[in-house]
């Protein structure tokens, strides 16, 4: 199953990948900050991860894994 992860280290909350995301599973963490004081992105739901890595792409921190599936 594709999946996302965040590096919450690099992540600066610039809400990015929220607006990219064409599943909408990506959101932001607004009850949180991270220890450089940000709200971390976070992923909603993994099962509707289409593995597309637009979010990757779109960040500008490199903070964003795209895990896809291997198939043998």
């Amino acid at each position: 199953m594709p999946r996302i992860e965040i590096d919450e280290g690099y992540c600066k909350g610039c809400d990015l990948c929220v607006v990219v995301c064409p599943e909408g599973i990506v959101a932001m963490d607004y009850s949180r900050l991270t220890a450089k004081g940000y709200h971390p992105a976070y992923q909603t739901d993994a099962s509707k991860c289409n593995a597309c890595t637009n979010c990757a792409v779109i960040c500008p921190d490199v903070a964003i894994t795209v895990y896809k599936e291997v198939r043998s």
